[in-house]
């Protein structure tokens, strides 16, 4: 066999052989038992396994982003789809193809403006007028505030989680400085604070423990999947089929032209 045509899908990720299953060297009987799922998705994703503190801030931002009801639209399509006759992994594939830019993408647009703040202050500017400029360039801020929670449940135990880390020297600290920056900023002249929510709480986590922003997005994917699975299994026990987006005594409403004639043509 070429060496060309061994190469075509080379990976630092995993060696299989016949009796060998290796994730970046660590054989996989021995990753059994001794290393939790958030370990091999740490290892997976970086090379390395965590440790015990990083592990520990992981799992808790990949809980927290678990589920947020039925009226999500990836969760809600997810459900749709599973009393359409489709298997369960089509289901999910259905709602998970849903977390785009707009429902799914403010953890990476978060991290990204984030990154743009701890980068511009590391090279001398002062974290005021960063933050000033940066939330003036954004109509919506990602990240911050919510449209049914006055403050995010999720917020205050996963900061206390990274300030214990910070204080601890697992993490540096400064994109979680950054983060505070502004959500003051965008309190300043409102009568209500604009807290941040669980989409800037975990861009805060993935940020400080050297997630790439990409990889925010994809965490958040692998955690909100668990909730799209578990959905879709319990609508595909409820023995309801064809499921629409609203009732069936309901129609949506019509706002197109009254009834008319189709004209004659000659």
């Amino acid at each position: 066999m070429s060496s060309e045509t061994t190469a075509w899908w080379s990976t630092d990720l995993v060696r299989v052989e016949p009796g060998k299953i290796e994730l970046s060297g660590y054989p996989v009987e021995q990753l059994i038992g001794d290393a939790s799922f958030v370990d091999t998705i740490w290892l997976m994703l970086r090379g390395e396994l965590p440790d015990r503190s990083s592990s520990r801030l992981l799992e808790a931002a990949l809980t927290a982003g678990v589920d947020h009801g039925p009226q999500a639209p990836s969760i809600a399509a997810a459900r749709m789809a599973a009393t359409c006759g489709v298997g369960l992994n089509n289901a999910v594939a259905t709602g998970a193809n849903l977390l785009g830019d707009v429902h799914g993408g403010a953890g990476q647009q978060c991290m990204e403006l984030l990154a743009e703040v701890v980068r511009r202050t590391r090279d001398g500017e002062d974290l005021d007028p960063v933050v000033a400029d940066v939330v003036r360039r954004h109509r919506y801020v990602p990240g911050f505030g919510h449209r049914f929670h006055p403050r995010d449940p999720r917020r205050d135990p996963l900061l206390s989680l990274v300030e214990s880390a910070v204080s601890e020297g697992v993490v540096d600290g400064h994109h979680l400085r950054a983060a505070q920056a502004v959500e003051r900023a965008l309190a300043r002249g409102r009568s209500k604070p604009v807290p941040m929510n669980i989409d800037g709480a975990t861009a805060v986590i993935y940020s400080e423990l050297g997630f790439a922003p990409e990889l925010g997005r994809g965490l958040f994917v692998l955690s909100r999947s668990v909730g799209v699975l578990a959905h879709a299994w319990e609508e595909s026990r409820s023995g309801t089929r064809i499921k629409g987006p609203i009732p069936r005594s309901l129609l949506a409403d019509y706002t197109g032209p009254e009834p008319r004639d189709v004209p004659h043509r000659d």
